[in-house]
């Protein structure tokens, strides 16, 4: 007896019917976060998509008016590793006041279960490229703005 499980056809085909009922937004929206969706969700909504000639996006093409300007996962830069969960939400907190965005990475996966902190690497705080040197300051302790009037 065969069970429809991930990656056989049975799948395929409920990923297929699933998003042949989205709208054409509700497509470009989940094609923005395709790192959440497994190999098979990201097959049968590229087919999908051109089956409805919706361009996808490609790095470099995309409007940052249309992501509302947020970073990529892949265009951060991870600044410092935490064990604990509450010295980087104090960190991400700092970075945050001083207008800087960030994010914390393996986040969930840490707060769900603690033990796996060491085997992930612990969480990773990431901000993007060009806010990497004054965060970095930032968090040691140095203030960037006086440290160039200094000068």
């Amino acid at each position: 007896m065969a069970v429809a499980g991930f990656g056989s056809r049975g799948e395929r085909n409920r990923l297929a019917q699933h998003y042949a009922a989205l709208s054409d937004g509700e497509l470009l929206q989940l094609a923005g976060e395709t790192e959440s969706l497994t190999e098979e969700a990201r097959t049968a909504l590229a087919l999908e998509m051109g089956r409805r000639n919706i361009p996808s996006e490609k790095k470099g093409e995309a409007d940052d008016s249309a992501s509302g300007g947020r970073a990529e996962l892949r265009d951060l830069l991870t600044i410092r590793q935490f064990r604990d969960l509450p010295e980087a939400l104090l960190a991400k907190s700092v970075l945050e006041s001083a207008g800087i965005e960030c994010f914390l990475g393996d986040y969930n996966l840490i707060r769900m279960d603690w033990l796996w902190s060491n085997l992930l690497g612990g969480i990773k705080l990431r901000v993007r490229q060009e806010d990497a040197l004054v965060a970095s300051r930032l968090l040691e302790g140095v203030n960037p703005a006086s440290e160039n009037s200094e000068k």
